[in-house]
């Protein structure tokens, strides 16, 4: 069990993290009070990934005061996703990407950190990810940059850029802005 709290505001995240080899069954919950980014919401998760840590299927529920949004994200065979969210069908390759990313969540940038071994080598790399913003479970395409050197790896995301620490198994401790891990 792993979890995070928000350094600036009312959330937190915890999830129930099964490792075995380089594949990753992930189930948690994000839980955040109402602030000027967001309205209060509450979003739960259930990720697995392939053998060599690519996500390979993501499933959200999203519930704010005005109600629920499902959404259901699948990588095929063929690297293509296959998004089903709010009624709206999409397959699409995202731009190559290999990972989910969820705004909000210190959880999902341990995907590409552990897949290149980031907190071990000194490496820069872009990672296209299949973007969500929470609450409302917006699914776009974007990049997301990760630089390790002896100062932590450096993550440059659509919302922010910022220093990050990881524990000896490249599971976040601290993202500055973001959260930290309790």
């Amino acid at each position: 069990m792993l979890t995070w709290r928000a350094h600036n505001a009312s959330r937190m995240e915890s999830v129930r993290v099964t490792v075995t080899g380089n594949r990753i069954r992930a189930s948690g919950r994000i839980i955040g009070g109402e602030c000027e980014d967001h309205p209060a919401f509450s979003a739960s998760y259930d990720l697995v990934t392939d053998e060599n840590g690519m996500t390979k299927r993501l499933s959200l529920r999203s519930t704010v005061a005005a109600g629920e949004r499902h959404a259901s994200i699948a990588r095929d065979e063929e690297n293509y996703w296959l998004i089903d969210a709010g009624g709206t069908h999409v397959r699409s390759t995202f731009g190559d990407a290999l990972d989910v990313d969820v705004v909000l969540s210190p959880f999902f940038n341990t995907l590409p950190i552990r897949r290149y071994g980031l907190a071990r080598t000194t490496e820069y790399v872009e990672v296209p990810v299949v973007y969500v913003r929470l609450p409302e479970l917006l699914v776009e395409e974007s990049k997301l940059t990760y630089s390790s050197g002896a100062d932590g790896i450096h993550v440059l995301s659509p919302v922010s850029t910022a220093t990050v620490t990881v524990d000896s198994d490249g599971f976040l401790l601290n993202y500055p802005g973001l959260a930290e891990r309790i």
